[in-house]
């Protein structure tokens, strides 16, 4: 990771692993444009003004409610963010676009119903449309006059998608496909008007349809009562020799699991983005609940073991932060890229997230964790009032613990974290084995500790460089030893992934907080790098403990002997005052009375 502003190509998804990053080329929050910025406030304005004040009545799923909100949402431009203008849309970038998902993401339920219409019940028809499907549907899911929703779950087949049994017979006539089965756990199903199914034709051909209410054939149970997300809609759908235009064909035939996967790709980019939302509203209840209730004679604020709490939820906020608008940038860059090649626009963003999936799936795990530890310890710092229904805490609380199931259980994109790595290292894609081969080959040499660089991140560069070749020693080492048993070996997959994840998110905040000193020299000792290295100080022993785990499983003797000295050289870092960084970063947060960073 050089500090020198070298002129770089865009980094190859995954590649951030084997290749140093430029902090200068690096897009950091601080980078948002006037216009994004207003676009955020727009976002947290409508929050505020539309959704908040109706938050009971969403949760007691008021008829008409959600999709009214939804249409004003629609008449503020904030359902068609990143539609192409001639389509209706407002034409906007990816960045502007997650923007939109972020500010909009401590909605509660509201959040869910505008993530899923947004996204999952629009975008299939947008990238996979023929101009026809896209004419007709798109600019009406932009305005918010139609809701979308999308089938892919069924009862027996939740992240084994292809393994659905609904089917698709193609009717005597040839004008209908006659869809048979159930779909379930269908957000937004009570309500909607555009419905994007999968079912096999002849068995096997996994295909989308488009299906409107109304279609013969089709019908929806009721709405399901959750643990959280209790305004959200969410019902089963049945069909019994529903009548599906055969014109609703969405894509190729038999190339249903192409829409299925590649939405997610952005769908959990866009999930981390929301999570963000989330925790960022959440902490700032914690925060100015700290500020006012008295214990003791005194605010909680005042207690040691209240501040570290807040600081650890501010830490692990800007830290996803950090990588989820590096990650976003890198997708609009690598659009813009195919979009000059002569790519079409539906090509040009799936390309470029399909490019950036292994990140998209790295995001989706610590935004959704990150997310669930911010409002765990924020019904703590509530106390008992923490678990009482008057107090909002407790509402983000039962609403953030779906974020680790959907969008790919965070067990399935930890797995498809490595398995994406290993599979473009062996399709030439990225060179894994280079970079492998030089650390097995530093293991054996004499450690050098001379020439050290200088500088005042020099340290926290040479831990990010050694945490790399932390994960490269082990997951080498599991590859050559168990070859083609190790995707039957989940649980060290698991480990591999944890210190990727961790590795990634601390070069993320590294690289922002030497931009952000390199823009203004007197932060380069400020709060930012209390976060940052506090968030390093702790991911090397994370990073360590994720390492033992895999490398005591499959290897012994001298040989582990050795690994286990090479990862706890790779994991050093020099002591450093986390407690005396937790409380500068809880000053800055109490003195707002909000997150504010």
């Amino acid at each position: 990771m050089s500090t020198t502003t070298i002129p770089t190509h865009l980094l190859k998804g995954g590649e951030w692993l084997i290749k140093e990053s430029n902090p200068a080329n690096t897009f950091i929050p601080e980078d948002f444009n006037e216009e994004q910025k207003m676009v955020m406030d727009m976002c947290v304005q409508f929050l505020d003004t539309e959704v908040y004040p109706a938050i009971e009545r969403i949760d007691k799923l008021e008829p008409g409610l959600m999709p009214s909100l939804l249409e004003k949402a629609g008449e503020q431009g904030l359902l068609c963010s990143a539609f192409p203008e001639d389509l209706g849309g407002l034409g906007k970038d990816f960045i502007t676009s997650t923007i939109v998902n972020e500010g909009l993401g401590g909605g509660h339920s509201f959040s869910v119903a505008i993530a899923a219409h947004t996204g999952i019940g629009s975008l299939p028809i947008l990238y996979f449309g023929t101009d026809a499907q896209k004419k007709k549907y798109i600019p009406k899911l932009g305005s918010g006059e139609w809701k979308g929703a999308y089938g892919l779950t069924e009862p027996n087949s939740g992240s084994d998608a292809l393994g659905a049994k609904t089917s698709a017979k193609l009717s005597e006539d040839g004008k209908y496909y006659l869809l048979n089965g159930q779909k379930c756990w269908i957000t937004n199903g009570g309500f909607a008007d555009v419905y994007t199914v999968f079912a096999k034709i002849d068995g096997d051909k996994f295909t989308a349809f488009i299906v409107e209410r109304g279609f013969e054939g089709f019908t929806q149970g009721p709405e399901e009562h959750k643990m959280g997300i209790k305004g959200s809609s969410t019902v089963q759908l049945y069909f019994q020799d529903c009548k599906v235009p055969v014109e609703n064909v969405l894509g190729e035939i038999g190339k249903g699991h192409i829409i299925a996967f590649n939405i997610l790709n952005i769908g959990r980019l866009k999930l981390c983005a929301a999570a963000l939302g989330g925790s960022k509203r959440a902490a700032t209840t914690s925060i100015a609940y700290a500020n006012t209730r008295e214990q003791f004679k005194m605010p909680i604020a005042k207690f040691g073991a209240i501040r570290h709490k807040l600081a650890e939820m501010a830490i692990r906020i800007w830290v996803t932060e950090s990588a989820l608008y590096r990650t976003a940038e890198w997708i609009d860059a690598k659009e813009q890229e195919l979009l000059k090649q002569g790519e079409p626009f539906n090509k040009a963003l799936l390309g470029a997230a399909e490019e950036y999936a292994i990140e998209c799936a790295i995001l989706k795990v610590f935004g959704s964790e990150s997310l669930d530890y911010v409002v765990d310890e924020g019904v703590q710092v509530h106390g008992g009032n923490g678990f009482s229904d008057e107090y909002i805490i407790s509402k983000a609380y039962r609403d953030s613990r779906i974020n680790r199931i959907y969008e790919g259980t965070n067990e399935i994109n930890r797995l498809l974290t490595v398995d994406m790595m290993l599979k473009r290292a062996m399709k030439g894609k990225l060179d894994l084995m280079g970079p492998a081969m030089a650390v097995q080959k530093e293991l054996m040499s004499i450690p050098d500790f001379g020439n050290e660089e200088e500088g005042v991140f020099a340290k926290e560069i040479k831990y990010i460089a050694n945490f790399k070749k932390a994960i490269l020693m082990t997951a080498g080492a599991a590859v050559q030893k168990l070859m083609m048993q190790l995707d039957k070996e989940q649980e060290v997959l698991m480990n591999i992934a944890d210190m990727a994840i961790e590795t990634f998110h601390a070069e993320s905040a590294l690289l922002r907080v030497i931009k952000i000193a390199a823009q203004n020299t007197d932060s380069a000792a400020g709060v930012e790098a209390d976060i940052m290295r506090t968030y390093l100080y702790d991911a090397a022993d994370r990073i360590l403990k994720a390492g033992k785990d895999a490398l005591n499983s499959f290897a012994e003797g001298d040989e582990l002997r050795m690994m286990h000295i090479g990862l706890r050289r790779f994991t050093k870092v020099e002591p450093f005052n986390t407690k005396d960084a937790r409380r500068r970063i809880a000053k800055q947060l109490l003195e707002a009375n909000k997150y504010c960073f």
